[in-house]
């Protein structure tokens, strides 16, 4: 009994701390909402928000409504009486003033300061209009509008002058607005959004923060001048990706220029499905489709047999689920059948069709040579067949006969594209298929360009991988004086930024944490469908990253 009394008597306290400062006089419920009347006391001093000077004389009274955070499922509305007093210093140039009450009032606010930040971080995270769908379930009555205001009046997180930056443009309009996202690349947390990538924008932006030691970029030219400009003493790091991209588009400038020896590859060499296929049956024709062989046959004869060889062992499905991962109900369709064919019964296997009474017609006049299937559909027309011509063409499809290959040869299968004998090129030859190693043997047998190329590709590689950008300027002088190679346009593009590249081939540093922000923005700006300003883009993404646990500041060249 006494620990109910002591509840009854602290209740107040317990779930609305803020209203302990001020006189509750009332609380009722009336028509869902949680009504509670109260004044503020009269005994106590208020200082003035001119002067700061103590003030107890008061001037009137009047009444605020403000709406607090919901208790439970109902909304709370709080009818506070709060004094206007007078101040007293004549050397203040307020006459009277409204007192506030910490942590349930502020200067012309309609919501507890509690219900404020329930807004604004709603509003953070999420777009006006969705926060406006979320509240309705919350017990929360907040307009679009409102949100956006809130969220706009919340202060920024402070931040310090980095020690590594990180520049990379984003589109607010795509293809026809950029900005620029600004990064510390130690801690990962976005520092700014300028409004377009102009060099003199970047500059102002470096010269009001000094101290930037690295500025990690692409091979932009308004980075690179703005950079220079802003930051003169800073080592300028090219972002090893982008340089490898760039590379990239060369080698398919110049494999693009080779299109005829990718269309005169060897067919056997293109694909192993190019090998001819015997010649179906008509009976063969007739029986169900079977599935094509792959992954998937792999992984039910596997699974197939990894059930039945624990059921021989004589454990219980139930076992066998557990350990194998699998459900009893999947388990016990394996063991029903003896073999993993027997599972296979696809959608269009065994089904009916209207024009199975007609099959001995059709197939009859198949074998006569009627293989115009306009005249096929007036004939079963004649007959009574109810079918329309596109359900006549696949009927009839598995059921005439195949052209045999021109020349007795495989039928030609799709030459590669010249992006993918780029990819061939540009990757590791332990990262491709057997397939793929043996067409680009072909390929650059037949070009000595190409297999300079590839030599050139294969050298630029180890460079990168191994870090050792010293070696670069060798590499572009070499590649500068074998024009036979087709890199040299790229190589001589390299001198113009050489020291931020090959800082850029010496260090971990990378502009991979500033695209992760990008796609951050990407987000955003899908979840306000692309209407954000730039003023809201830059609130919500540095709140939002200030939000999250601050990660370890790490240096990638210490690890």
């Amino acid at each position: 009994m006494g620990v109910i009394l002591w509840l009854c008597e602290n209740l107040l306290e317990l779930v609305l701390p803020h209203l302990t400062t001020v006189l509750v006089e009332h609380v009722v419920v009336e028509s869902g909402v949680l009504r509670i009347t109260a004044s503020t006391k009269d005994a106590k001093d208020v200082p003035c928000p001119g002067c700061g000077s103590l003030s107890v004389r008061t001037h009137s009274r009047y009444g605020r409504r403000i709406a607090d955070a919901p208790a439970g499922v109902r909304p709370v509305l709080i009818h506070l009486s709060v004094r206007r007093l007078f101040c007293d210093n004549p050397g203040c140039t307020r006459v009277t003033f409204a007192e506030q009450i910490d942590g349930l009032t502020s200067r012309y606010g309609r919501r507890t300061p509690a219900l404020q930040r329930i807004v604004g971080a709603l509003g953070v995270v999420l777009a006006a209009r969705a926060v406006v769908r979320l509240a309705v379930l919350l017990s929360v009555t907040v307009s679009r509008m409102t949100v956006l205001r809130v969220v706009m009046a919340l202060p920024e997180p402070g931040c310090s002058v980095p020690r590594v930056l990180g520049v990379d443009e984003f589109a607010t309009r795509r293809g026809q607005r950029y900005g620029t996202i600004l990064l510390d690349c130690e801690t990962h947390q976005p520092l700014d959004l300028l409004p377009d990538r102009e060099a003199e924008t970047l500059a102002a932006w470096l010269r009001r923060h000094p101290g930037v030691e690295i500025i990690c970029r692409d091979r932009a030219t308004f980075f690179a001048e703005g950079a220079r400009d802003g930051a003169p003493d800073a080592q300028h790091c090219a972002d090893k990706w982008h340089v490898w991209h760039n590379l990239g588009e060369a080698v398919e400038r110049l494999v693009s220029g080779h299109r005829v020896l990718l269309r005169d590859l060897d067919e056997s060499q293109l694909s192993p499905a190019s090998e001819p296929e015997p010649e179906p049956e008509v009976a063969d024709a007739l029986s169900p489709v079977p599935y094509p062989p792959g992954r998937f046959l792999d992984r039910l004869r596997d699974t197939h047999a990894a059930v039945h060889a624990q059921i021989k062992q004589g454990l219980s499905q139930r076992e066998i689920a557990r350990r194998l991962g699998m459900g009893r109900h999947t388990v016990r369709k394996y063991a029903r059948d003896a073999s993993p064919e027997a599972m296979l019964h696809g959608q269009w296997q065994n089904r009916t069709s209207k024009l199975d009474p007609y099959r001995s017609y059709l197939e009859q006049r198949i074998a006569e040579g009627c293989t115009n299937l306009l005249q096929l559909h007036r004939e079963l027309q004649e007959h009574g067949a109810r079918s329309s011509y596109s359900t006549l063409r696949d009927y009839v499809h598995p059921l005439r006969p195949r052209k045999p290959p021109r020349s007795g040869r495989p039928p030609m299968a799709r030459p590669p594209s010249p992006r993918e004998a780029t990819r061939w090129i540009m990757s590791h030859p332990d990262h491709l298929r057997d397939t793929d190693q043996q067409r680009l043997k072909t390929l650059l047998s037949r070009s000595p360009e190409l297999t300079a190329a590839a030599a050139r590709v294969r050298t630029f590689a180890t460079i990168m991988t191994t870090r050792d950008g010293g070696q670069l300027p060798g590499w572009i002088a070499d590649t500068c004086a074998d024009p036979q190679c087709g890199l040299d346009t790229f190589a001589a593009g390299l001198l113009t930024d050489l020291d931020a590249v090959v800082f850029g081939m010496s260090t971990d540093w990378s502009s991979g944490p500033v695209e992760g922000r990008v796609n951050d923005l990407k987000a955003l700006k899908r979840g306000m469908f692309g209407r954000a300003r730039l003023p809201l883009l830059r609130k919500r993404l540095l709140l939002i990253a200030a939000s999250r646990r601050p990660q370890t500041v790490t240096n990638p060249q210490e690890s």
